[in-house]
Formats: structure tokens, C-alpha cells, sequence
């Protein structure tokens, strides 16, 4: 299986132009607590997904907005969010990215992460995936490498949060923990776009990046890109996450990760 990535980037920046039509993003519907989407989502989604289908007729599509019961994971599958970020994007708050990857017998194969309003391209070709595609190896932003801090303590760490929107009975314990990182580390952020947050990981520009309770299209691409860069992405527990379900993840560039499961996370939320 060969991905021609000048074609895959060309078909995620068509779907990133969508997210400025403002008519659109104010068409909202609510479906959960905290939880929206909007006709630009829609949109996205349905544009990525014919072009992929086009280009890629053999391989499944798996998307935020649809029904994804039909997703045989040990065949090659697409894994998009259409718009990681949709509270942001409702807005205007523009932090919002399209997040796409690929993953082929349970092993990922390459990942996209597109923020349109600062043309931030981030890919990463899988050094491990088998049928990596006609690519480099490795991880890049705008085709330049990129590669995680060299950060080993938290006094010299700037962390970024998830707070886990859609489930408010976990606040009590993830705001005690985000206070007790908080006063050991320099700073602590909050963006709002899982995606992006694994990739500022992926480039250092963040030592570290959580949060309970992800879909697989919220972290598919950034995991790969956080693995290519040289650092780690696991469970709160230090495991490999699963991609095929939703789960706690933790992108770090390792040495901050192994502190934060073995100092913060087995003591506050087990």
C-alpha cells in the first residue's frame, strides 16, 4: 500500500479551508452535554472522505460523525476528526484543527494534522508501520523535522491540559490534579484541540499533553506524530493506548511522562 503524501496533504488542506465560513459554524447542534457539531464539521468530513474513497478505494473510513460499527481494525482504515476543536470553532477561537490518519493492521501507518489558521501542516510517516507510504520516515512540520524537548524536570515544563468537557463527574479529581502539576511545573495550558496538543508535544514547543477520555480521532494522527518526534504516548497507567477505543492518553517526551504517571497520576485519580 503506497500513500502519496503530497496528495494526502493537498486533500486535508481543501477540507481546513471549510473552517472559515462563519455561516456555517453558527449552525450548531448539540450532542451531548458540552459535546457539538456543526455543519462545517459535517462538511469536512464529507469532502475528506469522498477524496480519500477516490484516491484510496480499498481502504475503510472511520470519522467522528458517523456511525463506525462497520470498522474491520485489522484492515487499513482512515481515522478522521473533521474538526478537532468544534467548541473553539463555534467561537471563533481559533484553535480548531483537521486531525487524519492511518492505521493498517492495527499499526499506524501515517498521520496528518492541519491547522488553517496558522498553516501549520504537521505529518508524521511511521517508522514502524510496515507500508510507511512514498515518505520519509519521522515526524515535520511544513516539511521541516521536528522532534520533542529535552525537558527532565518539571520545574522546567510547560504542560498542556484536557478537561475532559463532556464528563463533568470527573472535575473534582482532574481539577486537584491539574492544581498539584500546576505548582510544580512553569505553566500549564489549555487549548482546547486535542490534535493540537499532541502536536505542539511533537515540535516541543509543550513537554507534555493529557487528558481523560479521548475518541480515537482526537489523538489517531497526534499519537504518531508525538512517536515519530521521539517521545511517548500511553494510558495514564504508562500502557499503550488503544486506538480503536476511547481512553486516557498522555503524549509527553517520555522522561516528563514517566514522572507524571509514576508522581501525579497513580496517587490522584487511582
Amino acid at each position: 500500500m503506497q500513500i502519496e503524501l503530497q496528495k494526502l496533504f493537498e486533500i486535508v488542506k481543501e477540507g481546513g479551508a471549510l473552517f472559515t465560513n462563519r455561516e456555517e459554524a453558527a449552525h450548531i447542534k448539540v450532542k451531548g452535554l458540552s459535546d457539538y457539531v456543526t455543519q462545517v464539521d459535517f462538511h469536512v468530513q464529507e469532502l475528506i472522505r469522498t477524496r480519500l474513497q477516490q484516491e484510496w478505494p480499498g481502504v475503510q473510513f472511520m470519522g467522528e460523525e458517523k456511525d463506525n460499527s462497520d470498522v474491520d481494525f485489522t484492515k487499513a482504515v482512515w481515522i478522521l476528526d473533521p474538526v478537532d476543536g468544534t467548541t473553539n470553532l463555534i467561537h471563533d477561537f481559533r484553535q480548531s484543527a483537521v486531525s487524519l490518519a492511518l492505521y493498517d493492521g492495527g499499526k499506524p501507518v501515517c498521520g496528518v494534522v492541519y491547522q488553517p489558521w496558522t498553516q501549520e501542516l504537521f505529518h508524521a510517516v511511521s517508522s514502524a508501520g510496515g507500508a510507511a507510504g512514498k515518505g520519509e520516515a519521522g515526524a515535520f512540520l511544513n516539511g521541516k523535522p521536528i522532534h520533542v524537548s529535552g525537558a527532565k524536570t518539571m520545574g522546567e515544563c510547560l504542560i498542556s491540559i484536557g478537561t475532559a468537557p463532556y464528563e463533568h463527574e470527573y472535575a473534582d479529581r482532574s481539577f486537584e490534579l491539574f492544581k498539584r502539576i500546576f505548582l510544580d511545573c512553569q505553566d500549564i495550558r489549555r487549548l482546547g484541540s486535542a490534535a493540537i496538543d499532541l502536536a505542539y508535544v511533537a515540535c516541543g514547543r509543550t513537554d507534555a499533553f493529557f487528558e481523560m477520555n479521548l475518541k480515537p480521532w482526537d489523538f489517531a494522527a497526534g499519537r504518531i506524530l508525538v512517536e515519530e518526534a521521539g517521545g511517548t504516548v500511553t494510558d495514564f497507567a504508562g500502557n499503550s493506548p488503544d486506538f480503536r477505543n476511547k481512553g486516557s492518553i498522555l503524549g509527553s517526551n517520555g522522561t516528563i511522562g514517566r514522572l507524571l504517571v509514576e508522581n501525579y497520576f497513580r496517587t490522584t485519580l487511582i
